[in-house]
């Protein structure tokens, strides 16, 4: 393989880490990365919240499990070499209602499985011994999660790849993927660039670019928008860490919570609502026409939305008032109200969506002929990156 050139489709935090893998592991293996935007790390990689998990929520015996035990470990590691800011401030998952309690046990038991470094089980007394502004009967305490600066890592990242020789075209979007004689052609506008084999690490574009080589339709991509709320500074000090509510099981990923960022800031969120654009950043009300099409045309949207109409409905009311978005948030930090809170960034997710209306939970990677498609890479992705990339490569080589 060193004598090979492999193309690597999307310049965010997994893209990345796949070429640095590969430029480690056969030195001489010509790397190529594409990026349509004129730096890294610009969709979901710079959008997120920073936290790097420890593995409480994923299925064990998943790969979301595996990768991301893996990968907090290596990341931790690879921070503390190359000087980035990684702060082990620890998260409490905390239930507030007797109702809860039946799933906190049940994560409990999950997270004990997926061997969370740490992990304990505090009451009510030792919930503000940890977090002395939070409350809640009683909750799970992660001291190895952890905050960081995804966007540095990227950029780490890609510097390891240039110093070792890959290339990094940066503006160059790839409009197609075709078989040629002697292997595949990477197109962007007119030009073509030969490669021996690809990696689609495209995020939010990911069902398109990856349909391009194997034809398959589906899973599909149906982004949410995730807000989050800024706390001003005169209570930006009232949490430590991170406090998260239980999970309900069917929406792992809804659930405002306090994160603090590596900043020294405190932000609440992000909530979850459809977008209306896989790239609509700005305004809830930024509408990308090809984007909506992709979604309506796909049988599974319309089966995820009968199932969960209601819950889509709860998201929308606390997208449009920051004082019904802070309404549930106050439950775990009671101090810290929507007269506290300015709107702040936001993020898309990347949602993959199969065809029967499920949501594809676990990471999901795909190989047809020479090229590897990572088709669902949603949170833990970031903290999982270099793990993915180990298990990519390997299947790359």
């Amino acid at each position: 393989m060193s004598d090979q050139t492999v193309g690597i489709v999307g310049g965010g935090i997994v893209g990345l880490a796949v070429a640095r893998e590969l430029v480690r592991r056969r030195p001489g293996t010509r790397v190529v990365v594409f990026e349509k935007e004129d730096r890294v790390a610009a969709h979901q990689t710079g959008h997120n919240s920073g936290v790097v998990h420890a593995g409480i929520y994923y299925k064990p015996g998943s790969l979301k499990a595996q990768l991301s035990t893996r990968g907090r470990h290596l990341l931790r590691d690879y921070c503390a070499e190359r000087g980035l800011p990684y702060d082990e401030c620890g998260k409490l998952v905390v239930a507030v209602d007797p109702s809860e309690l039946g799933r906190f046990d049940a994560l409990e038991k999950t997270a004990r499985e997926n061997g969370v470094t740490g992990l304990r089980r505090v009451e009510a007394a030792e919930i503000v011994e940890i977090e002395p502004h939070a409350a809640g009967l009683v909750a799970l305490h992660s001291p190895a999660t952890a905050i960081t600066d995804y966007v540095a890592i990227a950029q780490s990242f890609a510097d390891e790849v240039a110093e070792a020789g890959g290339e990094l075209r940066l503006s160059t979007p790839v409009t197609g993927i075709d078989r040629t004689v002697g292997g595949v052609a990477i197109v962007s506008g007119t030009a073509r660039h030969l490669v021996d084999r690809v990696v689609v690490c495209a995020g939010l574009q990911a069902d398109r670019v990856s349909g391009w080589i194997d034809g398959e339709d589906g899973p599909r991509i149906v982004p949410f928008r995730g807000e989050y709320m800024a706390v001003k500074e005169a209570k930006a000090g009232l949490v430590r860490g991170m406090v998260y509510p239980v999970p309900d099981p069917r929406y792992p990923f809804l659930g405002v919570h306090f994160t603090r960022r590596v900043s020294g800031a405190l932000e609440v969120g992000p909530n979850a609502v459809l977008a209306l654009g896989r790239e609509a950043y700005r305004r809830r009300s930024e509408v990308v026409m090809g984007d909506v099409r992709s979604m309506v045309t796909w049988p599974g949207f319309w089966r995820m939305a009968r199932t969960h109409w209601r819950t889509g409905v709860r998201e929308v009311r606390g997208s449009l008032s920051v004082r019904v978005y802070m309404r549930e948030a106050q439950r775990y930090v009671p101090e810290i109200g929507a007269a506290d809170v300015v709107r702040g960034g936001s993020g898309i997710r990347a949602q993959a969506v199969d065809r029967d209306g499920s949501l594809v939970d676990d990471f999901r990677i795909t190989e047809s002929d020479g090229v590897l498609c990572v088709r669902n890479a949603p949170s833990p992705a970031a903290t999982s990156s270099l793990a993915i990339a180990e298990h990519v490569a390997a299947r790359v080589q």
